[in-house]
C-alpha cells in the first residue's frame, strides 16, 4: 500500500534549500581557492598551499553533490523502482573519499616535503589578508548550512546532534566541511603566526600536516555517516517508537509486532509494518482500516511515501475466503 505523496511544493522548497547551501558553498570556496592559492605562490607558505587545495577540493565536492541532487531527483523506473533518492548518499560518499585522498593526502604530502626542505616565508601580511578574508566567507557558507539543519535540530540537542539526525547528506556534508574549512583557516594562521614570530620556518609545513589531518578526520566522519544511510538506515529508535504508537492507536489494530524502516532519500522513508488486526473484521473493514492507517503515519510523518502492512491473520482470512469462494464455485458447477 502507498501512502500519499506530500505536496510537490513542499519536496521543491526543501531540494532549494539544500541548493541555497551548496551554492553559497561553492561561491565561497571557488574564490577562496584562488587567493589562497595567489598568496601561497607570494609568500612560500605551505600551509596556505595546503589550505589553497582544501579550498579548491571543496569547490569539486560541491559540483559532485550538485550532481547527486540532480539524479536523486529522476523518477522511478523498471530498474529503480523506488526512485534515485540515494544517488545523494551515494555521491556525498565521494565527497568523503575525495577530502580523505585529495584534502587531506595531498596537504600531509606537502607538510612533510616542506619539514624536510623548510623555506622562510616572504611577506607573511598577504596571508593574513587572505585567511582573514576566507574566514568570513566560509563563516557564511556554515552559518547557511547551520540554518538548514537547525530544522533537523531539536531543543537541547547541539549541532553534533543535529547533523546524526539529518538524512539530508549534502547539507551536513557542507556543514562538516565548512566546519573542518574554518578550523584550517585558523591552524594556518597559528602556523604562519608562529613561524614569523621565532623564526622556526618549520611551524608553517608543520601546520599543513595539521590541516591535512583535519580533514583525513571530517573525510571519516562524512564516510561514516552517508555510509550508514546509503547501506539502509532507518527513521532511528525514538522515531520508530512514536510512530508504534499512532499505529497502536488506530481502532483496527490489536498489536504491532515489527516496525522496519528505510531511509530511501533526505526526504523519502520506506515502511513495513507486522501488525495483527481485531479478530472477526471483514476484508472491506480491513482494507478501510489500512487506508486509514496509511493517512495518520503520513499525517505524522510527511517523508513516509510508501507502507507495506503484513499480516499473518489477515493473510490466514483471505485464504480462508477464497478457500471458500472455490468451494462454492465447484458446488455451483456440480
Amino acid at each position: 500500500m502507498t501512502a500519499a505523496t506530500p505536496p510537490a511544493d513542499a519536496a521543491d522548497g526543501k531540494a532549494a534549500a539544500t541548493r541555497k547551501v551548496i551554492y553559497a558553498a561553492i561561491a565561497a570556496n571557488v574564490g577562496i581557492a584562488v587567493a589562497k592559492f595567489i598568496a601561497a605562490g607570494v609568500t612560500g607558505s605551505a600551509a596556505m598551499m595546503a589550505e589553497g587545495i582544501h579550498s579548491a577540493v571543496d569547490s569539486g565536492n560541491e559540483l559532485l553533490l550538485l550532481i547527486g541532487e540532480k539524479r536523486s531527483e529522476k523518477e522511478p523506473d523498471a530498474k529503480h523502482p523506488f526512485g534515485y533518492g540515494k544517488s545523494v548518499y551515494f555521491w556525498a560518499l565521494i565527497v568523503a573519499l575525495s577530502v580523505f585522498s585529495l584534502g587531506g593526502g595531498l596537504s600531509i604530502n606537502h607538510g612533510v616535503h616542506g619539514l624536510m626542505e623548510p623555506e622562510p616565508l616572504q611577506d607573511p601580511m598577504w596571508s593574513y589578508i587572505v585567511l582573514g578574508v576566507a574566514f568570513l566567507f566560509e563563516g557564511y557558507s556554515w552559518n547557511v548550512s547551520r540554518l538548514s539543519l537547525n530544522t533537523y535540530r531539536k531543543p537541547g540537542t547541539n549541532l553534533w546532534q543535529a547533523v546524526r539526525a539529518s538524512k539530508d547528506a549534502s547539507v551536513f556534508t557542507v556543514f562538516i566541511e565548512d566546519s573542518a574549512a574554518l578550523l584550517g583557516v585558523l591552524v594556518a594562521a597559528i602556523g604562519i603566526g608562529m613561524a614569523q614570530w621565532t623564526g622556526e620556518p618549520r611551524w608553517d609545513p608543520a601546520a599543513s600536516i595539521v590541516i591535512g589531518l583535519l580533514l583525513v578526520g571530517a573525510a571519516f566522519t562524512l564516510a561514516r555517516e552517508t555510509g550508514a544511510l546509503l547501506v539502509g538506515e532507518g527513521m532511528g529508535k525514538e522515531a520508530t517508537v512514536k510512530l508504534r504508537e499512532v499505529i497502536n492507536a488506530d481502532p483496527a489494530i490489536d498489536s504491532v509486532a515489527r516496525l522496519a524502516s528505510m531511509q530511501l532519500g533526505p526526504d523519502d522513508i520506506l515502511l513495513t509494518a507486522a501488525v495483527q488486526f481485531k479478530r472477526g473484521m471483514t476484508i472491506d473493514e480491513v482494507e478501510h482500516a489500512i487506508e486509514r492507517l496509511e493517512r495518520s503515519v503520513n499525517a505524522h510523518n510527511p517523508s513516509i511515501h510508501t507502507i507495506y502492512f503484513e499480516s499473518a491473520a489477515l493473510r490466514s482470512s483471505w485464504k480462508q475466503q477464497a478457500a471458500q469462494r472455490a468451494e462454492t464455485g465447484d458446488e455451483t458447477h456440480d
